[in-house]
């Protein structure tokens, strides 16, 4: 028993000062490649196995033929290992550089990882790679779609803000050179200039705390068939002056859970939208209920003939407006954009589509607790 005590000790001894002096290599080549590195760690192995050995050699527990026999086995072992070490590395390595050369894509959504054998790691990598590849893409696509919507909608502004403005300048010069013919109308249609400027204004800082990300919500317990009503009380007098029929008799009384003063922007928006698109004698029907699903979908159905389809899914841009006319009672383009982005902050969904006769926009909001 105590032989064989001496026999582990010399050879632990002779095996850790191995494993110590791998290791000091390994961190010496940390940096170069891997094949190195596994060449090291099979030599270690072999070295480690060869000076234990010497180690009871040299306590003279072993006979010099059973040295030389041992010394020849681990020699073996060691081209062996060696052989097997450089071989792996270089194949993981060869899986590497493809990885790499695959990365130089990475973002552009044209990544895609080595369909060839690799490590279950490197695979791991590969598919992580790609899905974070697609996703960068996507956010850069958004980005750049979001750029190009605030340079048209500088455009759009500007365009409309000079003409009201050289509108109210001209009436001002008049009535200041007392050449107005009508001072009474001059000033009413200054009056109207000014509000429609005002509420152009105050939809762009709308639009900007939405886009910011810092809409103020409150969110109360509110039934949609109150918020329906107010909604269409509202609108009503616009229908009027348009002749168009406000039809409101598929309301449920279902409860949400919504800021009332936003939720009821994002209704008189559809609202304004449907009516001044909806010709004479036509309908604006409104319906809300549960879907199957158990989410309340609120629906506004107009009569504009539809939306092109090639147009139906930038409706929700800021500065979209359907036409290419930039006069009243288009507007800046900003309704439809300030609808998408308070549903959104309710943790909603805005959509449209067309139907026959006209198009149908759907806020899907989540039920109430």
């Amino acid at each position: 028993m105590r032989d064989t005590l001496l026999i582990a000790l010399y050879a632990f001894a002779g095996a850790a000062l191995s494993g110590l002096a791998g290791a000091g290599v390994l961190r010496l080549i940390r940096r170069r490649s891997l094949t190195a590195s596994l060449a090291v760690v099979a030599a270690v192995g072999v070295v480690a196995m060869l000076a234990g050995t010497l180690a009871v050699a040299w306590a003279m527990f072993l006979s010099p033929h059973d040295l030389t026999v041992v010394t020849t086995v681990v020699a073996m072992a060691a081209v062996v290992s060696l052989a097997t070490a450089l071989l792996l590395g270089r194949w993981v390595v060869a899986r590497s550089r493809e990885l790499a050369v695959a990365a130089r894509s990475f973002g552009d959504g044209e990544f895609a990882a080595p369909d060839r054998p690799a490590t279950a790691e490197l695979d791991a990598l590969g598919r992580e790679l790609a899905a974070t590849s697609a996703r960068l893409a996507a956010s850069r696509q958004r980005e750049r779609a979001l750029e190009t919507s605030r340079r048209e909608l500088v455009a759009w502004i500007s365009h409309d803000l000079r003409t009201p403005l050289a509108g109210l300048r001209a009436m001002s010069e008049a009535l200041e050179d007392g050449v107005a013919a009508d001072p009474d109308r001059y000033l009413k249609q200054i009056r109207t200039e000014v509000e429609r400027l005002n509420a152009m204004v105050g939809d762009l800082f709308e639009l900007s705390r939405i886009h910011a990300g810092t809409l103020p919500l409150t969110p109360t317990r509110i039934s949609l068939y109150d918020l329906v009503g107010d909604a269409l009380a509202g609108a009503d007098p616009l229908a009027r002056e348009h002749g168009v029929r406000l039809v409101g008799d598929r309301v449920e009384p279902v409860p949400v859970e919504v800021d009332g003063r936003e939720m009821s922007r994002v209704l008189g928006n559809l609202l304004v939208n449907a009516i001044r698109r909806t010709p004479a004698d036509g309908t604006v029907a409104v319906a809300a209920g549960r879907a199957a699903d158990g989410a309340v979908v609120l629906s506004v159905t107009d009569g504009c003939g539809g939306i092109p389809e090639e147009d139906l899914p930038r409706v929700f841009d800021t500065g979209w407006r359907g036409t290419h006319a930039r006069t009243p009672p288009a507007g800046a383009g900003l309704g439809l954009a300030i609808v998408r982005g308070i549903v959104e902050a309710h943790q909603g969904r805005a959509t449209v589509r067309n139907i026959p006769g006209g198009c149908r926009f759907e806020v899907t909001l989540p039920t109430a607790p």
